[in-house]
């Protein structure tokens, strides 16, 4: 087994890393190595300097971060009804002075700026205040990812209307993390999210794909980032359409500023264009509203006491160190050899999402408290391989045999009876708790992974189509079957790859001309062409020689590799 070491890293190990030195003893400094993690995507450039100060030593704080992913289903609620609610007339007058590097003083008397402030102090108040304190932990986190792409500080209150700052809040669109990104939009912008790994719920990674995505957008609308947070919500593309169709057009070479005359005058940022473009018809209403609900919530995060909220904690910025795992571990396991509750562990590592560290034989890097890294490494090297996996509880269902609660585990029944030998043989008995090793729950999650799923008692192959995105036509022809065909228990259906029938030859298989090539079309992703030939991202990429995820146009053409 590898020797395993801890690094001290500040927001994604990119600031120094202390080491263990090869023979033991105290951590030594290093920097940061110039090859990317084994976990970062390819083509994507190193990670910046996030530079935050501080660390999360007080074990209470993660313990209360950790407790507050329970609350996101209120924060979906008050977030839902933040997206419906219509804003009305409110002829409150605010004034400001000049705290904001976005343009705040200049919309904020706008009527439906002027009921998210409402909003915000009445029916919201409560998610408010929670939000408010999450916001000291990753502001200096978000600070300096956004200027890294020179951009303005204050679009650390998008993360907030979108999410509460919650890394685990999912949406009623699927939209996941704190940035709230989509599926297809994460993948383009590098981010891993499959069965075991979903990086939208890493903060330090969603973060920087997120000041990556908006510096994009702001570029694209010719610098109002304004229009920016309005495509970051609704879309590039029905924000650049809209303009187009009121003769404002993203570029500045569409920009009629007659359009605007009376309204310009002072507005140096084009930002005027998006509260023109909101009194059209071309927008969603919940993207109308998006800038209002931004200002709204900078002008109380700003200057929470003249809203009626407490002020801001002090708190440490948001920091760990971090562990080498390179074998299936659990976070459980982590958490034991870290001294730390397993509450704080898994809400360190939000983006694991089975709390064990993906098979195979990368090295992935968990999270643990700051201080505890060193420590943690030297236990984890010494820890066996069978205690890294917990063994896990398997309640009989009626009808049961060994031979199918193995099946359901990638095991024989002799391995079965093996860990249990107070089970006897043939039919168990319903409700008896069976003890199933943690690697064998992992071979039966990772064949899922790897296009097969095992079925399982009451499961349709309807409901399986459902459940992997196909269709039951697709199911069918994967699998052939038909649709008399009666599912077993413990049957492997294949749930990936090319529709083949059950009596195709390797002769009539080998005569199929496999497409060589695909034409990108708008909307189209490198993520969603490689699931429709069934290669991978990086094959594309390499057969392409694309440097970026995100690098596609319409009309290009890619080579299809075998």
């Amino acid at each position: 087994m590898k020797r395993l070491f801890a690094v001290t890293c500040l927001v994604g190990g990119v600031v120094g890393c202390a080491s263990v030195a090869p023979g033991g003893g105290n951590p030594v400094l290093r920097p940061s190595p110039e090859a990317a993690p084994a976990d970062q995507a390819p083509g994507l450039a190193p990670a910046p300097d996030l530079g935050v100060k501080g660390a999360l030593a007080d074990s209470g704080l993660l313990r209360r971060l950790a407790a507050d992913s329970v609350q996101d289903e209120k924060d979906m609620a008050m977030l839902d009804e933040l997206h419906d609610v219509s804003a009305a007339e409110n002829e409150t007058e605010v004034s400001l002075s000049a705290l904001f590097d976005i343009n705040v003083a200049r919309y904020a008397e706008h009527p439906r700026v002027q009921f998210y402030l409402d909003f915000f102090q009445t029916r919201a108040r409560e998610r408010m205040a929670i939000w408010l304190e999450r916001l000291p932990v990753y502001e200096p986190m978000i600070h300096t990812a956004l200027a890294a792409h020179s951009l303005p500080r204050d679009l650390t209150y998008l993360a907030l209307i979108e999410s509460g700052y919650s890394n685990t809040a999912v949406s009623r669109s699927r939209a996941v993390g704190m940035w709230q990104f989509m599926r297809p939009t994460a993948k383009d912008y590098g981010l891993r999210v499959d069965g075991w790994i979903d990086e939208r719920r890493d903060p330090v990674k969603a973060t920087l794909s997120a000041t990556r995505y908006l510096a994009d957008l702001t570029r694209r609308f010719s610098g109002s980032h304004y229009l920016a947070a309005a495509a970051y919500n609704g879309g590039g593309g029905r924000v650049s359409r809209g303009l187009r169709m009121l003769g404002a057009g993203a570029d500045a070479d569409y920009f009629n500023p007659a359009d605007f005359e009376g309204v310009l005058a002072a507005d140096t940022t084009g930002d005027d264009r998006f509260f023109h473009l909101s009194e059209s018809q071309y927008l969603h209403q919940e993207t109308k509203d998006y800038v209002p609900k931004l200002i709204a919530a900078a002008m109380i995060a700003k200057q929470p006491e003249k809203y009626g909220f407490a002020p801001i904690p002090k708190v440490e910025a948001y920091a760990y160190d971090s562990v080498a795992v390179n074998e299936p571990t659990s976070l459980e396991a982590v958490a034991k050899v870290s001294g730390a509750d397993a509450s704080v562990i898994t809400g360190l590592n939000p983006h694991f999402l089975r709390a064990v560290t993906p098979p195979g034989s990368a090295t992935w890097w968990v999270r643990v408290p700051v201080g505890t890294g060193a420590a943690a490494a030297d236990a984890l090297a010494a820890l066996p391989s069978a205690e890294r996996l917990p063994t896990i509880a398997h309640t009989v269902r009626a009808n049961e045999t060994l031979r199918t609660v193995g099946r359901r585990y990638g095991m024989t029944a002799a391995e079965v009876a093996r860990y249990n030998p107070e089970a006897g043989t043939g039919t168990l008995k319903r409700g008896t708790v069976l003890r199933i090793p943690g690697i064998a729950r992992l071979r039966s999650t990772e064949s899922a992974s790897a296009g097969v799923h095992v079925v399982r008692r009451g499961e349709t192959l309807g409901g399986i189509a459902r459940r992997y995105g196909m269709s039951l036509t697709q199911v069918q022809r994967l699998n052939g079957l038909k649709s008399s065909s009666v599912l077993r228990v413990g049957q492997r259906i294949r749930v990936s790859g090319s529709d083949s029938g059950r009596g195709t030859t390797t002769a009539q298989a080998s005569q199929r001309k496999a497409p060589t090539s695909h034409l990108v079309r708008r909307g189209d992703t490198l993520s969603a062409i490689s699931r429709r030939y069934g290669v991978s991202v990086q094959q594309l990429m390499a057969a392409n020689k694309l440097s970026s995820a995100s690098a596609l146009k319409a009309g290009q053409r890619l080579s299809i590799p075998n």
